[in-house]
């Protein structure tokens, strides 16, 4: 049922997580339902503590980019920036690692470092031909960036890279276009 509800009710899907966890709480997999639930919830205390749990019991390092995004919630860049290892990007996937230098990044933003977020992002194949969300999300973090840097004339272009390959609606890019072009 937690699955079920993630995206339209994340509140009660975290509870359904929660009740499931009372159950089976030695579980990776209800564990990390936990942690995705909470993190959807926003609870990004409570989601961090079940990533943590569900790595501990699988070994698994496919929730650091999550984890790296709630410390970033947490006002906790630097830690943000301590999931960026080797050891961690070598066993995520595609997908995953694209996540990781996304949250990095925002990190880096933070931070103020606004250049060293623009050359992270530049190290991501950027002009991918996949129409993969993960190229959406990442283009839009690329030119949401350039924004903050005070390239605009670069941002809007992004922006537009953006809606080409974002069928999924998965982004705001075409409001945040409209709002660009006043």
């Amino acid at each position: 049922m937690a699955g079920v509800l993630l995206h339209d009710d994340p509140e009660t899907a975290y509870k359904h997580a929660l009740a499931a966890r009372a159950r089976a709480s030695r579980n990776a997999m209800i564990r990390e339902a936990c942690g995705e639930t909470a993190y959807a919830a926003g609870k990004f205390a409570d989601a961090l503590a079940e990533f943590r749990a569900a790595r501990r019991m699988n070994g698994g390092q496919s929730y650091a980019p999550m984890m790296a995004d709630c410390e970033r919630a947490l006002k906790r860049p630097e830690k943000a920036l301590a999931y960026d290892k080797p050891e961690i990007r070598a066993k995520l996937d595609e997908m995953g690692q694209i996540e990781l230098t996304i949250v990095v990044a925002g990190a880096r933003r933070d931070l103020g470092q606004v250049d060293a977020a623009l050359q992270l992002l530049e190290t991501e194949n950027l002009n991918s031909k996949s129409r993969a969300d993960w190229v959406a999300r990442l283009r839009y973090a690329y030119a949401d960036t350039l924004l903050a840097a005070g390239r605009k004339d670069e941002a809007v272009e992004w922006f537009h890279r953006v809606v080409a390959v974002d069928g999924n609606g998965i982004t705001d890019a075409e409001e945040r276009l409209s709002t660009l072009d006043r």
